[in-house]
């Protein structure tokens, strides 16, 4: 995180836990922001430095899913979102969405804080640069560990933190067949807390960045009741 920007924004319509979720913030050195609609906060980020988002999935004047769609329209700020239910189609919408964390209330506002360092260390490692204009024929893949960038047919690819690590895993080891639970293992700080489907769903969202950047390519192969491999001649 750049140290100019230490902004968060909290949208959240209950006092008491956005207060507490201030508190926690500010203690922790950061400028916490609060706003109680949606409408409010998809305003603030279009007209200022936002370094994250503490989103609450339900308030009063918009789903706070649609709060994160219209952020990301014109805003790659990562998100993390609050919700009163621990529903699995929950979390799994939230994730799709490009979420880089989701949390069940009620909460510990130091857990949430750690995260928050968390997501933001990990958007700062991140941060993807323009793809080379090289004339030269682009390798597959590039994989740069250092900047934690990697780069598909020549183009680079914008990938959350569970992406990266999703895709570093399949680059490193193209053909075997990794079971979800060693890929949750490989890509989620707390793989216990993640589940089949989200692992699923991050690959789908891995398919459609890859296809993109390559004209319909699918280098993923699902092998049925067991994971996923990556194709050794993607």
């Amino acid at each position: 995180m750049q140290p100019a920007c230490r902004t968060v924004l909290i949208v959240e319509d209950e006092s008491s836990i956005a207060e507490t979720i201030v508190y926690a913030l500010r203690t922790e050195g950061f400028e916490p922001v609060w706003k109680t609609t949606g409408q409010e906060a998809v305003t603030f980020v279009r007209e200022n430095s936002v370094a994250l988002v503490v989103l609450d999935v339900g308030l009063p004047d918009m789903s706070g899913f649609d709060v994160c769609r219209e952020i990301q329209r014109s805003h790659a700020v990562p998100i993390i979102f609050l919700t009163a239910r621990s529903d699995e189609v929950d979390k799994i919408v939230g994730l799709e969405l490009g979420a880089d964390d989701y949390m069940a209330k009620p909460f510990s506002p130091r857990e949430l804080s750690a995260r928050v360092r968390a997501v933001l260390r990990r958007a700062k490692a991140e941060s993807v640069a323009p793809a080379s204009t090289s004339a030269a024929p682009a390798p597959v893949w590039l994989h740069d560990h250092a900047k934690c960038r990697i780069a598909y047919r020549g183009q680079t690819l914008d990938l959350t933190r569970n992406e990266y690590r999703l895709l570093s895993a399949f680059i490193a080891q193209p053909g075997r067949v990794f079971s979800r639970d060693q890929l949750m293992n490989a890509a989620w700080d707390e793989p216990g807390a993640a589940m089949d489907r989200t692992v699923d769903a991050h690959v789908k969202l891995l398919r459609a960045k890859l296809s993109a950047a390559a004209a319909g390519a699918d280098p993923i192969v699902t092998h049925r009741g067991l994971g996923y491999s990556l194709r050794e001649e993607a």
